[in-house]
């Protein structure tokens, strides 16, 4: 059971994931996600630091639900290794659709305003961009492994490349306001290791 105390926290936190993923760091007041929490202006400090420490708190928060959601789709044993991974974008597009495409990833948001936001956090999106491509190289690695990729590809190099590629396609999808961007990276990326 959560304490007011920590449903308040909890609830800052959810706001702030879904302010991030819409509008980034440097475009989000903490007014705005104050009033859409219902929490007093005067009380924020109460929960967080700064809005530095709360940045990076939503973060590492956002990275964890990611990572789940990743071990999901490349735990499911009733597809292959390759089809894990078509599931994983297959899904993504459609949350986007979900939501008008008016969210994006947060971890690609902050990546992209990093030369306004503080020194610190290159490290912490450095490391969750790490992470998601180990757990993403260990999935064509077991693709390589039953033969569905060829064995001339290197499993990190393009775990790599699909992070940088589906980033950019997340972007372009935000922009443009529709699923093509996804669509054309996915179609590429799977036709382009396939063995």
């Amino acid at each position: 059971m959560l304490t007011g105390h920590t449903s308040t926290r909890e609830m800052l936190i959810r706001v702030g994931v879904v302010a991030l993923t819409e509008k980034g760091f440097s475009a989000t007041g903490l007014d705005e996600i104050l009033r859409a929490a219902g929490v007093p202006k005067g009380s924020f400090y109460h929960y967080f630091e700064s809005k530095e420490s709360f940045g990076i708190e939503l973060l590492q928060r956002y990275a964890e639900y990611f990572s789940r959601k990743l071990d999901g789709f490349f735990a499911d044993s009733r597809h292959t290794p390759m089809q894990q991974l078509e599931a994983f974008t297959r899904d993504a597009e459609a949350a986007m659709q979900r939501f008008a495409f008016s969210r994006g990833c947060l971890v690609g948001n902050l990546g992209q305003e990093m030369g306004a936001l503080p020194e610190a956090y290159r490290k912490h999106i450095k490391d969750v961009f790490a992470d998601w491509e180990r757990r993403t190289s260990e999935c064509l690695t077991r693709a390589q492994a039953a033969g569905e990729i060829g064995a001339h590809h290197e499993p990190d190099r393009l775990a790599a490349f699909f992070w940088i590629g589906w980033e950019g396609a997340v972007l372009r999808a935000k922009l443009e306001r529709r699923s093509q961007p996804l669509q054309t990276f996915a179609d590429g990326f799977f036709a382009m290791i396939r063995a």
